[in-house]
């Protein structure tokens, strides 16, 4: 497996826990367990994904600007899953910064697979790609 499939994994469980999660309605349980899941998958995914994805990226001329664009839209997830927790979940409010994070996720990994891979796949050997994988994984079943 190489690091490209193993980040496809995990942006597919994202992007079903989003989905899910639009979908619900007021202070329900359910609405609380999925927000939970993905504020986990999102951190989890982000820590190990800048670790064995972007510093190796950040350390090449031709990928260290996407590398680096990628890692701030991180953080601009992170401060709308932070006005999430501060927000009822019942408030109109939150249901749009919800919908606000799943259109920066989805951005975010659209232009993750569409641009960074393809500018990574130039830069990376084939065993870094493996490697890369491999710690990637072992760092998201540790924190899983």
């Amino acid at each position: 497996m190489t690091i490209f499939e193993a980040l496809r994994q995990e942006h597919e469980i994202q992007r079903h826990l989003i989905d899910k999660l639009i979908k619900t309605e007021g202070k329900t349980e359910d609405r609380k367990k999925l927000f939970e899941n993905l504020k986990h998958e999102l951190k989890i995914h982000e820590d190990a994904e800048e670790r064995h994805f972007y510093v190796p990226l950040m350390k090449k001329d031709m990928t260290q600007e996407k590398a680096r664009h990628s890692v701030a839209e991180h953080h601009e997830m992170d401060e709308l899953v932070e006005q999430m927790e501060d927000t009822e979940m019942d408030a109109s409010n939150w249901l749009k910064l919800a919908k606000d994070l799943e259109h920066q996720l989805i951005h975010h990994l659209e232009e993750e697979e569409h641009e960074v891979f393809q500018m990574a796949g130039k830069v990376l050997t084939d065993k870094q790609k493996t490697d890369l994988a491999d710690s990637y994984n072992n760092e998201i079943r540790k924190n899983r």
